[in-house]
């Protein structure tokens, strides 16, 4: 194998044709550098330069090989400041995964950021459910996911708080108790539930359970769905009631209303937590500055 260093030996040589100047550029003394270009020929097994007491001058193999020399240190220098621009997080690929997120421009607004920041980060967007996002974080398909609590263990993964929010009710237009400002919770005992699917949210979903049984009963849930736009098309439709974090009810539409809850309990049964989730034994330089990115961007930092 010839070294790196014998190739920039020989390009400085060449490209000047004059041992002396070649050895001034490189910064070194002129025998060290004869006997380098030996040692290259040696090793290649063919004569690279001509040389008399008045000129140096490539042979034809000296002249092929030192086009094939630049493109290899060439590519060298290149991968070295690839390499560079990937360790410092400003080059390279980064997935993410994520519940829906348009109700959340503070976060919308760092991913933005980043991509302007960053030109050569290319980015790979999946939608997916809590319990998707736990799965490919774990398998290594995704470098970061933005979803609810799981509800389920994890080690080798972080689970951040962003966002904090309310749960309110999402009633059908027409509702009896759609005049209400806000709607004690118990009053719903009797209302059939939309929710979404429990194995795709444990978490959301075993947290609605609770918020009920601390208001004192066991929700009637009939119907499920996958995504929450699915859920509020279903109460919409007549369907029943749901409970959704407060980030929804920024969609205004004639079809159904949102009102705030009224339950005592605890702060943390009655809000609802986004969470930014990542392997902890997988290091991303690039991964890092979205996380701080976003750190600085959404409303509990």
């Amino acid at each position: 194998m010839v070294e790196t260093r014998l190739l920039q030996q020989f390009v400085a040589v060449a490209e000047a044709l004059h041992f002396r100047r070649a050895a001034e550029k490189l910064h070194m003394a002129q025998p060290p550098l004869s006997q380098a270009i030996r040692r290259l020929e040696d090793e290649l097994g063919y004569a690279l330069f001509e040389r008399t007491n008045r000129s140096v001058a490539l042979t034809p193999a000296g002249s092929a090989f030192l086009s094939d020399a630049r493109s290899i240190l060439a590519a060298i220098d290149k991968s070295i400041a690839r390499t560079r621009r990937v360790a410092q997080g400003i080059e390279g690929h980064l997935t993410l995964t994520f519940i829906n997120i348009v109700h959340y421009p503070p976060l919308l607004q760092a991913l933005r950021k980043m991509r302007l920041a960053s030109p050569n980060v290319s980015f790979t967007m999946k939608e997916a459910t809590t319990h998707e996002q736990v799965g490919a974080l774990e398998r290594g398909d995704a470098d970061i996911g933005f979803m609810r609590t799981p509800g389920t263990t994890a080690p080798n993964l972080r689970f951040e708080s962003i966002l904090r929010e309310p749960i309110c009710v999402v009633l059908p237009a027409g509702h009896p108790l759609q005049t209400l400002a806000s709607i004690p919770l118990v009053q719903l005992k009797d209302d059939p539930f939309v929710a979404s699917s429990r194995p795709l949210g444990q978490g959301f979903h075993d947290q609605m359970i609770r918020l009920c049984q601390a208001a004192g009963f066991e929700p009637d849930i009939v119907q499920h769905a996958r995504q929450l736009h699915t859920v509020i098309a279903l109460v919409a439709s007549g369907f029943g009631i749901a409970l959704m974090p407060a980030s929804i009810a920024m969609a205004a539409r004639d079809d159904i209303v949102f009102r705030p809850l009224a339950v005592d309990v605890d702060d943390d049964l009655k809000h609802l937590d986004l969470m930014m989730a990542w392997h902890t034994g997988r290091a991303s330089p690039i991964r890092d500055r979205l996380i701080a990115e976003v750190r600085q961007a959404m409303p509990l930092r």
